[in-house]
């Protein structure tokens, strides 16, 4: 086995973490103009990488599916953050900016890196396998929870509007925290089998990444992406103006702003997931769009309604029709795609499109 090499200069994902605080430092509570508005956001996107890099590093470590689910929740800590910066800066403009960005970010999930990771394992392999038994589990419980959080809002009655009541808010708050801690505890504990990548015959694959990380870099890079999640959230707040500022300059409606924020935020999961697929490990790229999925609703959802006790205005948690049907059709697709435990390219397409259509009609509803 070939020695590890030791380069006399930082790596990228050494540097970026505390450059993120140092730019944090020089543009907090200023008004930047397009260029420094620029600069941030590169040095943003750099921290959001840095972050799930060094999250995938402590996955490494503690092996699958954990580093899946430590790779989610840093992700949706992410996109919490951005969310909540931004309806604090926004006021009541941004009521319908939590529902938005998490329908946007199950959309991508499902049918974006499900759809992406499929299409390129099928292209490089013609037919790839899952574990349907955990695939399956993942989806009624990201269904379950999109349901109760998105789609029961708009036929409630004690509050106007397609929104909860405070009683009715606390108990989607608290269900959908239960039904997450569930899953987790089933998919990491007593049938943790059901998570691991398999053979086209049904066989556990064993894991063929390089040897795991020393404890010692595993504490860097746990230190590391808690900096760059205090980075990434202060920068968000810094950027805020600019996102809402750019949608509307393209003469998008205001909803796509929270399309921007999941599409930014699951960026490097995409491409984790697709990293994944290539080496016929299709269950992990699962484990990856489905759990973050789950994350996003039931860690994102709680902890806005904790954040609307100081929030101004209405939350609006309640689909309407167009985004009940795609997220429907979804549903219907996705379960026909797990049944067999193994597809081809044209699943991916079939997804691919689903989420295409999604991305037009927010821009065009």
């Amino acid at each position: 086995m070939a020695e590890r090499t030791t380069s006399p200069l930082p790596s990228w994902t050494t540097v970026a973490p505390p450059l993120g605080l140092v730019a944090l430092v020089l543009a907090w509570g200023r008004d930047l103009g397009m260029v420094p508005v620029v600069l941030v956001a590169v040095v943003l996107a750099s921290a959001v990488l840095a972050a799930v890099h060094h999250a995938e590093v402590v996955a490494h470590r503690v092996g699958e599916p954990f580093g899946s689910l430590v790779l989610a929740v840093a992700v949706t800590i992410i996109e919490v953050a951005l969310i909540v910066t931004l309806m604090a800066s926004g006021g009541k403009d941004t009521a319908s900016l939590a529902r938005d960005t998490v329908f946007a970010a199950v959309m991508i999930t499902c049918n974006g890196i499900v759809g992406l990771s499929l299409f390129v394992g099928a292209l490089r392999y013609r037919l790839i396998s899952f574990n349907a038994e955990g695939t399956g589990a993942a989806l009624a419980t990201v269904t379950t929870l999109a349901v109760m959080t998105m789609v029961v809002p708009t036929f409630t009655t004690s509050a106007p509007g397609p929104e909860f009541s405070t009683a009715q808010l606390a108990f989607a708050a608290v269900t959908s925290l239960a039904l997450y801690g569930m899953f987790v505890s089933t998919q990491t504990r007593r049938h943790r089998d059901f998570f691991l990548p398999v053979s086209d015959e049904g066989v556990l694959l064993e894991d063929d990444h390089a040897d795991p990380p020393t404890d010692r870099e595993t504490v860097a890079s746990l230190g590391l992406l808690l900096v760059s999640l205090v980075a990434v959230v202060g920068l968000a707040k810094v950027e805020s103006p600019a996102i809402e500022a750019g949608v509307a300059a393209a003469g998008f409606p205001q909803s796509f702003v929270g399309v921007v924020i999941a599409l930014l935020v699951l960026l490097p999961e995409t491409l984790a997931a697709v990293n994944a697929a290539r080496r016929k490990r299709i269950q992990i790229s699962l484990n990856l769009a489905l759990g973050s999925a789950m994350a996003s609703i039931g860690l994102t959802i709680p902890a806005i309604a904790v954040a609307s006790i100081w929030l101004e205005g209405p939350l609006l948690l309640g689909l309407g029709a167009t985004q009940m049907v795609l997220l429907a059709l979804t549903v219907v697709v996705s379960v026909l795609t797990v049944v067999p435990g193994r597809a081809t390219r044209l699943q991916g397409g079939v997804h691919l499109v689903l989420l295409s259509a999604f991305v037009f009609l927010a821009i065009n509803p």
